[in-house]
């Protein structure tokens, strides 16, 4: 017979939990404020210098989040796990160990990618140029995340916030100077300032933690990269996914397309990971993670047209304001709106599972992985003849229609793995330490 504990015990233990997180909502807050700050910015790049180089920057911009995931290995990740959890007097070697490992590989995929620049540029449909502005970008965020997790691993979270809002407000008011003043509309020019800004916040974020030259330790990078496989298998299915579109549309439809679509699709994309990550995650997450999971399945089933619902016409709301900013070159439809929005309610769903799978460690990820794996092929080759035939409409299809069946999946294969056959208990919640 199922046992369940009594509501009350768990509405304790979830209370515990967020108030155990209360104090860093005024850091969340500055975030919060930051990633506005940065979203704004590219509303900004993007209407002043048009859609054909906006378009060249969201593709330079999609070849470095891809590059990101190989050059950073989830890293991140791990040193969120693994910082909080170590000895005070472990710590110098974790991050020394990551940061000197990262740098290395960084380089050596940054050089790698030049000297196969013949065949990557032909893959992708780009110059060599556009190939050296993604590499080196990739090189930069995968600094700046990477440096983002030592801090966040060690608690250091208003220095965090206060970090990127004063990187995010110079880059701001750098692109204003730039488009206001100087009228220049290169993209490159906006691209190595972003480049710059993540470079100064990774060499700024050292203060924050202790790099210890002598602690490197080849063995304990091995174990840090096992750790974060599964991480990193996931990232590069996620990455190809949903960016391999832009890719498609560059070499199918032109810049132009590309730098309209982005408002359309990245954009409002964009801003649903803002507000879930630095806003409603920081009292979603711990509930995630303290709900047995067979029930948390259910109650994301059930939620799901909630969810996307709301998502959808959040989306349809946010695309209205962003295009009436925005000048002649980005023609605003509300048919393509609409369809835009339906897709990324479904990739809030997706988002949904993502994370509440996340939140149980291997079993979770092998489940999305296979996920992943069985709905890709089908996403992909729906993204490649959608945008071949129909250009910037094709691929608003073919992002709704991928969303659509990686949540089909997902939730089939959540409901058959997550069944309640067992008791339903609640992690108990870890002691918060060194505050």
């Amino acid at each position: 017979m199922t046992r369940r504990r009594p509501a009350g015990d768990v509405r304790a233990r979830v209370a515990r939990i967020v108030d155990g997180h209360r104090w860093a909502a005024g850091p969340a807050l500055v975030s919060i404020l930051a990633s506005g700050t940065a979203a704004a910015t590219t509303l900004v790049i993007a209407r002043g210098i048009g859609a054909a180089a906006f378009g060249h920057f969201t593709v330079v911009l999609t070849i470095a989040l891809i590059a990101t995931v190989a050059m950073l290995t989830s890293l991140n990740y791990v040193m969120f796990q693994e910082l909080p959890r170590a000895e005070p007097a472990d710590r110098p070697a974790l991050v020394t160990t990551a940061l000197f490992s990262t740098l290395v590989l960084g380089t050596v995929l940054l050089a790698a990618g030049m000297l196969a620049a013949p065949l990557l540029t032909a893959a992708l449909g780009v110059d060599t140029r556009t190939l050296a502005f993604g590499l080196a970008l990739a090189l930069s965020m995968t600094l700046n995340q990477l440096t983002e997790s030592f801090l966040r691993g060690l608690k250091r979270f208003r220095l965090v916030a206060a970090l990127k809002l004063a990187v995010a407000v110079a880059y701001l008011a750098g692109s204003a100077y730039c488009l206001l003043v100087l009228g220049i509309g290169d993209a490159e020019v906006y691209l190595g300032a972003l480049i710059v800004t993540n470079l100064v916040f990774a060499v700024v974020a050292v203060a924050g933690f202790e790099v210890a030259p002598g602690t490197w330790s080849p063995a304990l990078a091995r174990s840090l990269y096992r750790h974060g496989a599964y991480v990193t298998v996931i990232a590069t299915f996620t990455a190809v996914l949903f960016g391999v579109d832009v890719i498609f549309l560059n070499h199918w439809a032109g810049r132009a397309d590309v730098g309209v679509y982005s408002l359309y699709n990245g954009f409002p994309k964009r801003l649903l990971g803002v507000v879930f990550t630095d806003g409603i995650g920081l009292v979603l997450l711990p509930m995630l993670a303290t709900t047995a999971k067979p029930a948390l399945m259910r109650r994301i089933a059930r939620l799901a047209p909630s969810v996307a619902g709301a998502t959808a016409v959040f989306s349809f709301a946010a695309g209205l304001v962003f295009f009436l900013v925005m000048g002649e070159e980005y023609p605003y439809s509300a048919g393509l709106m609409a369809l835009a929005a339906a897709g990324i309610g479904a990739h809030a769903v997706f988002n949904l599972y993502f994370v509440a799978l996340s939140m149980d460690g291997v079993r979770g990820a092998k489940v999305l992985i296979a996920c992943l794996a069985a709905g890709t092929p089908a996403a992909l080759a729906c993204q490649a003849v959608c945008i071949a035939w129909w250009g910037l409409v094709g691929g608003l299809v073919a992002f709704a229609f991928s969303n659509l069946v990686l949540v089909a999946v997902v939730a089939a294969a959540a409901g058959r793995v997550y069944r309640a056959d067992g008791p339903v208990a609640v992690t108990p919640p870890a002691e918060e330490t060194d505050r």
